[in-house]
This record gives structure tokens, C-alpha cells and sequence, in this order.
């Protein structure tokens, strides 16, 4: 999660902001205190670590949420009392800690189910309604390409979500991360990766209670030890529109260069504004560029607008993609992928594809398995390359912080 400024009590869509149903309050373990806007979720909630995915492949919404509520006491062992080695990322909420879940020997290390804890920074300004949200939404939604929420803490001021731990990290770290660890992704798990998450929203777009997940972006996206690609962090997470409405007003929030344009102009927020978002996560894909870096020249610090006229171009498209692949990907699929990028894209909503089609679209390239080919010309850097890969992000309302990466995308983000 990034840092997120409570819903506004004259904000038109603060009633769909993490809930799923009508129902009301999420029960405090200790005090019973309640907050509008929640499930409900009590001590007896039911509580699976792998329950949904396999025997619901194309997802559900569950009818109560099936988490696991934690004490504190608990979580401290498993991360063996919050320690700064098992430190995985740190974003605006706080940090996420790498633990050892196993009920017969909690402390030791390497021991049992490995999980992913994410604790709330006393300081942080986002706080309980994105917690919340996370849990209202990740709590009820189950499907392969979504990161598993098994359960909370909520002790006093203490807030605490409990994740699977995704062993790949996230996209954004094997995109733009640095170091010998960190090697190039072959373009055949790049495509793995783009499917993965477009199945993740077409879920979300096409469920029941429709999903806006409203924060599409690389650092979002996290991998598990096959490239299986799941979307984490549903802090700003909304309701669709009603049937009489084509958009959910709302305060602009979510990540300078991922956000779409016409929720950054009117804060008008759309189902196919993911499109968007998704749309660029493509071209960072394609390019291996941020969607947003101040460091490159200027002109060239929004990657969709620099690269805009290299994706619509054969010929120019040669010279964007990334290096890293050294040639070897299918010129073609390249090509195809470049268009799809493009259509979601589109300035206006209604001309996007929904995640529909862009899933059958990268489907069928997948299926035509195009062999990778060397191109006649190599692949080189329009002006600007990897000249910095920090790790910024820029956030609505204008906000900027820095965050560390570690390799494990924290779903708690900073934009």
C-alpha cells in the first residue's frame, strides 16, 4: 500500500471504497470496537491457506471472508520479534517482514509455512482504511492470479496483514532492479507474467461485484517460484459504477505514469482506467523502462509519452525494446504486443479493450508460439537508457517518497 489520505466524508464513492456486500463492521478482537465500510470479520472466521484456487481455478467471491486472525504474540515470533534481516520492502504503510508460520516450532528459523507480514507504521498517514480495504476485498476474493490474504492482527493500535510469500518478488524489482541477483527476464516469462496479471483483472472487471483495482502498476505485481504473476495490495481498491453509471467519482489517488488520464483530469475513475494502467505496464515490459523516471532528459521522464510514436512503428520499435533480452524475443509478438499497448492506451475510456480481450489477445500469442529470432538490428536505447534505476514513485495526492526494494515487492508501495 502507498500512503493514502482517509475517504473525504463529501466523497461520492467513500461507501464502495472495501466492501463487498451491505454488510457492516469489522469486529476488534479486543474492544469490539466497529468501522463502517467493513465485512464482518470476527475470531471465528474460517481460515485455509490454500482453500479457493484449486477447486475454483477461475475465482470466486467467497461469502465471508476466510482469514485467520492472528495475535500480535504471533506474529512477533514468526518474524522473530520483527527483525531488521527478515525486512522484505517498506513502503508508506510500513514494512513487510519475511516469517516462519508453523504452530509446533515458531521459533525457529526456516521453519514451516513461509508468510509475508505486513505492519502498519504508527506514523503512517494512510493507516486503518486502506488496511481495512485490504482485508474487505483480499479477504472475500479468491483466485489464482490474486496474492493470497490469510489473515490480519488487530491489538490495540497494532495493524497487521498477513500474506503468502511470493518467492520471485515483484516485476519491478526484475525489471529495473540492479545487481547480480537480479537477471534479465527471457521474453517467454515476460509473457507468462502479462497474462498472469491481465487474468487477474479480467477477474476483478467481470466478477459479480465488479472491481476497480485502481493502483495497476509493476511494483504491484508479484511472483511466485514459477512466474505465476498475482496482483497484491488492494488498498485503494473500489467498487464498479452502478448499472445507471459509467464511472465512480472519487479523490484522485494511485502512481504518476500508471494513472489514466481522465482520473487524473476529473476524478472520474472507470473500469477500463486498469486498462490504462495495464497498458503501461506493457510498455515497461516491452522496454524495460519506468513508466515515470525524472532522472532521464527531459521530454523522456513520462515513458508513455516519449514512447508513444516508437510503439506505432515497425521499424521504430527495433530500437526501444529492452536490451536486456539481447534479441532473443519474436519480432512479431513484439509488434503485436506494441498494438495492444497502444489500444489501452487510448486517451478516451470508451476506445480501450476491456481485460477480456487483451487476455485473449496475449493468449493467442502465447499459443502461436513464435520462437524467439535475432533481429537484422540490434537493439539499442533511444537517447536515454537504464541511466537510474531508483526506485521512484510519485503518488496522487503530490506527494513523492522514496522506498526500498529488496526484492520482495512489500505490497506496501510508495507513489
Amino acid at each position: 500500500m502507498g500512503i493514502c489520505w482517509s475517504s473525504s466524508p463529501h466523497d461520492p464513492a467513500a461507501s464502495t471504497t472495501g466492501n463487498l456486500s451491505s454488510s457492516v463492521g469489522i469486529s476488534q478482537t479486543t474492544s469490539q470496537t466497529t468501522s463502517s465500510g467493513g465485512s464482518n470479520v470476527s475470531k471465528n472466521s474460517h481460515f485455509s491457506a490454500s482453500s479457493g484456487d484449486e477447486a475454483f481455478p477461475n475465482g470466486q467471491i467467497l461469502p465471508t471472508p476466510n482469514l485467520r486472525i492472528f495475535s500480535f504474540v504471533e506474529l512477533r515470533v514468526a518474524t522473530r520479534n520483527f527483525k531488521s534481516d527478515t525486512v522484505l520492502g517498506e513502503g508508506g504503510f510500513g514494512k513487510v517482514f519475511k516469517g516462519w508460520l508453523d504452530e509446533k516450532a515458531l521459533g525457529k528459523s526456516g521453519s514451516g509455512t513461509v508468510i509475508a507480514v505486513k505492519k502498519l507504521n504508527s506514523e503512517s498517514l494512510q493507516g486503518f482504511e486502506e488496511w481495512q480495504s485490504e482485508v474487505n476485498f483480499l479477504g472475500r476474493l479468491s483466485h489464482p492470479n490474486l496474492v493470497k490474504l490469510l489473515g490480519y492482527c488487530w491489538e490495540d493500535k497494532e495493524l497487521l496483514l498477513v500474506y503468502e510469500f511470493m518467492q520471485k518478488g515483484s516485476l519491478e524489482n526484475h525489471l529495473f532492479g540492479r545487481g547480480a541477483s537480479v537477471q534479465p527476464l527471457p521474453w517467454n516469462i515476460r509473457l507468462k507474467i502479462a497474462i498472469g496479471a491481465a487474468r487477474g483483472l479480467a477477474f476483478l472487471h467481470t466478477s459479480d461485484k465488479q472491481v476497480i483495482y485502481r493502483d495497476f502498476k509493476a511494483s504491484n505485481i508479484l511472483l511466485d517460484g514459477s512466474y505465476t504473476a498475482k496482483i497484491s495490495d488492494f488498498g485503494l481498491a473500489k467498487l464498479g459504477p452502478s448499472a445507471s453509471q459509467s464511472h465512480v467519482t472519487t479523490r484522485v489517488m494511485g502512481t504518476y505514469g500508471y494513472a489514466a488520464p481522465e482520473y487524473v483530469a476529473t476524478g472520474h475513475l472507470y473500469v477500463k482506467s486498469d486498462v490504462y494502467g495495464f497498458g503501461v505496464v506493457l510498455v515497461e515490459i516491452l522496454t524495460g523502462l519506468r513508466a515515470l523516471d525524472t532522472t532521464r532528459p527531459s521530454g523522456q521522464h513520462n515513458l508513455v509519452d516519449w514512447i508513444k510514436p516508437y510503439l506505432s512503428e515497425k521499424r521504430k520499435l527495433r530500437h526501444i525494446i529492452d536490451s536486456r533480452l539481447e534479441g532473443q524475443y519474436p519480432y512479431k509478438a513484439a509488434c503485436q504486443i506494441a498494438q495492444l499497448a497502444l489500444k489501452c492506451l487510448e486517451a478516451e475510456p470508451k476506445h480501450r479493450p476491456g481485460m477480456k480481450e487483451v487476455l485473449v489477445t496475449l493468449e493467442q500469442l502465447e499459443a502461436a508460439k513464435q520462437k524467439p529470432k535475432e533481429p537484422r538490428v540490434r537493439p539499442t536505447r533511444p537517447m536515454a537508457h537504464r541511466q537510474s534505476q531508483k526506485p521512484l514513485h510519485h503518488r496522487s495526492p503530490l506527494h513523492t517518497n522514496l522506498e526500498r526494494n529488496r526484492g520482495y515487492q512489500h505490497s506496501p508501495r510508495v507513489r
